[in-house]
């Protein structure tokens, strides 16, 4: 099979380097920057193509020539490349993080008879995955908490904090209203909210605030209660609220000496070279999945937790191990036939694919990727 990865950059590198390690496989990286494809092409037997992922008729062309398409641009080209993608009449998986909706583009893919796995991260990713995969195991699910971070095993002044993500996407963390249930009732809270220090296992301590990530799970899972936490080290998320509460994310034009300016371009110029991840820097991802309900008559807490960190020998970050290849994994399970579902997927539809869930963590603990699973009885 022919597969096109869109992005060559932190995590989409890792993405088509691991395929490319199939032999069964064609692999072709697109990206406008030629040192990340050179740099690819070096060590990797793939093809390269040098063209701007931002011009849609042109990403609806190259897609049309592939069995499979990986997405992995920067979250504000995610909407429009994936409907190019679908245009195309390709099937694709799609890691990018999207402020708008993709489930408004389900008729156009059914329409292509288009099988689309969106949001196949590592959260939102597997965080959805394994949520609806313990949701399924419940008998009467009541609640679902995720808890999830990735953080530099270094932490520099001042902001104590390092990204794999391009420096939009970082800020739409910090930007984002936060959708959680409560009840049974949607609510809607502050990015950065409800601060609160808490002890991850087997790492240490660490801050939470309310963050976007539940997106699809509050339609597809009929659970009373659920809600995600971004983590990051005590203190980073003061210093980002007083960021956002001074207008330094802002989108909207300001004039500064007769020149109009959005204050969020000056901020990622300036804010993203101080936590970009740079090259052999060490990061960590963590997270938590923990789903309570009821479980043959008993009440219960089913838990899958990751402490995941970079590998030294191939030199990948761990949130692009983590999220990549929770892509390159779906997209073997797609390429291998195994999953046919016209429209749009997030990844708790895998779920209900008896073998997605094996294969997928498999192939993640294969690539030192591992997931522990915990059950415990609530007394």
């Amino acid at each position: 099979m022919r597969i096109l990865v869109l992005g060559a950059g932190l995590v989409g590198g890792p993405i088509a380097a691991d395929l490319a390690g199939d032999p069964e496989y064609s692999v072709t990286v697109a990206d406008i920057d030629p040192l990340a494809l050179d740099k690819l092409s070096e060590s990797h037997k793939l093809a390269t193509l040098r063209v701007d992922l931002s011009d849609s008729k042109l990403v609806k062309k190259l897609a049309s020539g592939y069995g499979l398409v990986v997405s992995a641009v920067p979250g504000f080209l995610g909407h429009q490349t994936l409907r190019a993608i679908l245009e195309a009449g390709t099937n694709v998986v799609d890691i990018t993080f999207a402020p708008e909706d993709f489930q408004v583009l389900d008729s156009l893919a059914k329409s292509k008879n288009v099988t689309a796995i969106c949001d196949m991260g590592v959260a939102p990713g597997m965080s959805h995955l394994l949520a609806a995969h313990c949701v399924r195991m419940m008998d009467e699910p009541q609640d679902v908490k995720i808890y999830v971070g990735g953080l530099p095993v270094e932490r520099p002044w001042p902001y104590e904090y390092k990204a794999v993500f391009s420096p939009i996407d970082v800020i739409e963390e910090y930007t984002r209203p936060a959708r959680f249930r409560k009840n049974g009732k949607e609510v809607v809270m502050p990015a950065l909210s409800d601060v609160e220090l808490m002890e991850f296992e087997g790492f240490g301590q660490v801050e939470s605030f309310n963050s976007d990530g539940l997106r699809s799970l509050l339609t597809s899972l009929d659970v009373p209660n659920m809600i995600e936490k971004t983590l990051r080290y005590p203190g980073h998320i003061e210093k980002m609220l007083m960021l956002r509460e001074t207008g330094f994310f802002r989108t909207d034009p300001v004039m500064v000496n007769g020149i109009s300016i959005r204050p969020i371009d000056v901020t990622a110029k300036l804010l993203f070279p101080m936590i970009k991840l740079g090259e052999g820097e060490e990061d960590i991802t963590v997270m938590s999945i923990q789903v309570t309900g009821k479980k043959d008559d008993k009440l219960k807490k089913l838990t899958y937790s990751l402490i995941d960190r970079y590998d030294v020998i191939t030199k990948v970050h761990s949130m692009a191990r983590t999220t990549g290849y929770a892509a390159t994994m779906a997209a073997r399970f797609l390429a291998g036939g195994y999953y046919t579902n016209p429209g749009i997927n997030p990844p708790e539809n895998l779920a209900y694919s008896d073998n997605a869930v094996p294969f997928i963590l498999k192939g993640l603990a294969d690539r030192g990727v591992i997931y522990q699973f915990k059950e415990e009885e609530i007394v």
